[in-house]
């Protein structure tokens, strides 16, 4: 899914309350780290003495990091990096994923307050602290309790721990919970961790010249407050993008339903052809983005057909050379009124323009041939096809299906593109569309983002 979709399914799912399957993961995960926290305090060499306002002052500090989030599809990054580093030299070891946890839980109680996260939520500050599990036992049982250089290599080790622990946590909790794969979760982590890589050898700096005076960890406050102000704009575009994009949605279903209204045989067609077109996209092996669109145009393929005279859209009889000039211009009527829309709608309305091109170049309106014409028109064009050959027209009795495949092999080469064909045949032959279903309510549901939403964790920038 676009990134700015999954960041907004995250912004929804954060004042719900988590699921029980949720719940459970978030619960054992959280009993298990402090499991691990007290095994660690056997393991570890003895820690240093550390002062408690330090220590409590860096939990603070942990705290006002985690409200600089940068949003990453359904989850946040965080500069917690800054802190976390200097946590390591000037805090008991052994207790730092449980600070760590503490600090998640602080910078998020003003959203539990305002009741913008759900008070479920909290279990997740807990769980969210096991990516830091894994640089706490290196540190512990490789590096010196001060910082210096030769130990670059152990800091270097714990970081690649750091990112392993953040990659199998999140991607452990999101398989679980919503049977996400690995591939899709990386993704995601591996930008948050681009942030850790970059802060943190100012970080070891930090630590370091705070080891001897601790009062230098205030140094990083400009810097955090800075990256504030930027995470502050980054979210306001995704404001701005979110609200766009609902627009856009709207509007689809709007035209979707002036369709309706105005041609009840073109609104049930086009949901045909929706249902049939996504289904080839997918065996052709088109990535979402295409296929969003794609389903977009499949849906308003005829919208231009508002702008068609009714007497010429339900003639019971074949149309005469005028007639069918003034027909095949709704192309560049749906064109145009999608243009007037604008952004992701003109584009879509270029496909618009193009579902009647044929892949001989001698189609409508433009006589595009072969590759020219855009995948989306190709595939629509053929679906269109179909969907026509087998429903009743004012004109004509529907075909079998079997008949409209045959019709549709014949003209492969010359009017549709013999892979489009072919993969429309393998999908009808399957079974895969089911006439039965209430198509209508499932293209609502698409565009209006309701897809499942994911957990609305956290992939810690540390």
């Amino acid at each position: 899914m676009d990134l700015e979709q999954l960041v907004g399914e995250a912004r929804e799912r954060e004042p719900e309350p988590l699921a029980p399957r949720e719940r459970a993961v978030a619960g054992t995960a959280a009993a298990a780290l402090l499991v691990a926290t007290a095994a660690m305090s056997q393991i570890l060499p003895p820690d240093r003495h550390a002062d408690p306002a330090i220590v409590a002052v860096l939990t603070v500090l942990l705290a006002v990091a985690c409200r600089v989030e940068f949003e990453i599809g359904r989850a946040h990054a965080v500069p917690a990096q800054l802190i976390l580093v200097p946590m390591f030299f000037l805090a008991p070891l052994s207790i730092v994923p449980v600070l760590v946890a503490v600090g998640f839980l602080l910078g998020e109680l003003p959203e539990f307050v305002k009741r913008e996260t759900h008070s479920d939520r909290w279990l997740f500050c807990l769980s969210d602290a096991w990516f830091i599990v894994g640089p706490v036992l290196v540190l512990g049982l490789l590096a010196d309790q001060q910082p210096n250089t030769g130990d670059i290599p152990v800091y270097i080790l714990a970081a690649l721990a750091q990112a392993t622990g953040s990659f199998l946590q999140q991607s452990g909790t999101h398989a679980v919970i919503h049977r996400e794969s690995p591939r899709a979760t990386a993704m995601h982590v591996l930008w948050a961790e681009r942030i850790d890589t970059m802060l943190t050898p100012l970080a070891y700096l930090v630590a370091a010249a705070a080891y001897n005076n601790p009062a230098l960890i205030l140094a990083v406050a400009p810097l955090l407050y800075l990256l504030y102000v930027f995470s502050k704009e980054r979210s306001e575009r995704y404001a701005a993008a979110l609200e766009l994009h609902q627009t856009y949605r709207g509007t689809v279903m709007v035209l979707s339903d002036v369709v309706e209204a105005d041609d009840n045989y073109t609104a049930s067609h086009c949901r045909s052809v929706v249902e049939l077109a996504v289904a080839t996209a997918e065996e052709l092996g088109l990535d979402h983005r295409e296929i969003q669109e794609l389903e977009t145009a499949a849906l308003l393929h005829d919208v231009g057909k508002i702008a068609i005279p009714k007497e010429i859209l339900n003639k019971p009889a074949k149309l005469t050379d005028e007639e069918f000039e003034l027909m095949k211009s709704h192309t560049i009527e749906g064109q145009a009124l999608l243009d007037r829309v604008g952004g992701r709608l003109a584009r879509v309305g270029e496909i618009v323009r193009s579902c009647h091109e044929r892949w001989d170049g001698r189609g409508y309106p433009d006589g595009l041939r072969g590759e020219e014409i855009p995948l989306a028109a190709r595939i629509v064009f053929c679906c269109d096809a179909y969907s026509a050959m087998t429903t009743d027209r004012p004109y004509r009795a529907a075909i079998d299906p079997d008949s409209a495949l045959a019709e549709l092999r014949a003209n492969s080469g010359s009017q549709f593109e013999p892979r489009v064909v072919e993969a429309v045949c393998t999908i009808v032959l399957r079974d895969q569309v089911s006439e039965q279903q209430p198509y209508a309510d499932a293209v609502r549901a698409v565009l209006a983002s309701n897809a499942p939403v994911a957990a609305a964790g956290r992939f810690e920038a540390a």
